[in-house]
């Protein structure tokens, strides 16, 4: 790998200040959103991995999320998902994190269980449910309710499964930090497992972990104690969750408030607010940055950081954001897809300075005022 010598540049805008949770320092507020890959055998990262993140990195994004990482085999959506429930997981996943902090951003990733959504096929080849002969597998969840009629009836899990899952995430949070990741996310949100326990649409229990809210959010706060213990003091935490299911009688904003407190108590940085995700087929009212809405009255009402996800695609639609303390963070999905290099685009766009990569400095706008390199 070339020695990457980074051009720093002073950045005062919004999108363009700093951001610090405990000890470590975001140098914007543009972070990647986890995005599934569907690209790994037997839960490894490889060279798609290195690639793709890595080069998101070098486009200028302050903090870069892997996708959803399995904390157990049964916990995958697909068999071609990335996991981190073995410690053969760790050199690659350590080799990825390297390079983007040589590249200057921070490395997050995101911990996971696909509850009674795993065993399907990978979405290049239609969604389906898996057989045991193409590699299947059964799946858990809080109740014995599929999440549709192409997926598998779940299993309903005991205590003794429960608890199996609250040190599966601790071991992926001992794991992550050996890995040198800077921050850690607890997926929570769209239908996977802790958020199956958190809505009353999938959760039927009547035992400790059903029924009132305070009940429903037992196993979400018992995976979040056991990864801030496993996870160092210094290092930042966040749980990504779906602060609406967007249904009469489900999951609500409300709901996610009270959590959000919760989870602030027990040492959560940060919030990651997106929606959906529980029940099929729901009518979504999606348009640019329609969740926005759910960070910003999360942030207020609940005194903790957050993050705005969903259609954040403009430049200065993302600085607005930041500027009217709608949200302390933007994650951009698909709109990094269509472009890596956002974040340096932007940055040209609000009249901005960015940081280049020496390699790439010869098609930086500001070349021209450029200052000697520093070295990292």
């Amino acid at each position: 790998m070339p020695r990457p010598v980074l051009i720093y540049l002073c950045m005062s805008g919004p999108l363009f200040s700093p951001l610090k949770l405990r000890s470590v320092t975001f140098p914007n507020r543009i972070g990647i959103s986890p995005m599934c890959q569907y690209s790994s055998q037997d839960g490894f990262a490889n060279d798609w991995h290195l690639v793709h993140l890595g080069s998101r990195a070098q486009g200028g994004a302050g903090l870069v999320f892997t996708e959803a990482s399995a904390v157990t085999p049964q916990g995958r959506i697909s068999p071609a998902d990335l996991g981190i429930w073995k410690d053969e997981h760790i050199p690659m996943l350590q080799r990825i994190a390297s390079f983007v902090h040589s590249q200057g951003a921070r490395m997050g990733i995101q911990i996971a269980h696909a509850g009674r959504k795993a065993s399907m096929s990978t979405p290049f080849k239609g969604e389906r449910l898996l057989g045991t002969i193409e590699g299947g597998w059964d799946t858990v969840a809080p109740s014995a309710l599929p999440f549709s009629d192409k997926h598998s009836t779940p299993q309903a899990l005991d205590k003794a499964g429960i608890d199996v899952i609250v040190e599966a995430f601790a071991a992926a949070a001992r794991r992550a930090n050996e890995a040198g990741f800077d921050l850690l996310e607890i997926h929570a949100a769209h239908g996977y497992l802790l958020h199956e326990f958190l809505s009353p649409l999938s959760n039927q229990r009547t035992d400790g972990y059903g029924g009132t809210f305070e009940n429903r959010a037992r196993l979400t706060l018992e995976v979040t104690e056991a990864v801030r213990k496993a996870w160092p003091e210094d290092l930042p935490l966040s749980v990504r969750i779906s602060a609406s299911d967007w249904v009469d009688g489900g999951w609500t904003i409300d709901d996610s408030v009270a959590l959000a407190k919760l989870l602030r108590e027990r040492g959560v940085d940060l919030i990651d607010c997106s929606s959906g995700g529980n029940v099929p087929n729901v009518k979504i009212p999606v348009a640019p940055g329609y969740q926005v809405p759910f960070a910003a009255r999360i942030r207020k009402e609940a005194g903790i950081v957050t993050a705005a996800v969903g259609m954040i695609t403009e430049a200065m639609q993302a600085n607005r954001i930041i500027e009217e303390g709608e949200a302390d963070l933007v994650l951009l999905a698909r709109e990094m897809l269509r472009d890596p290099y956002f974040p340096l685009h932007a940055a040209a766009a609000l009249g901005e300075t960015a940081t280049w990569p020496e390699q790439y400095l010869r098609a930086a706008p500001q070349h021209s005022k450029a200052r000697a390199p520093i070295a990292k």
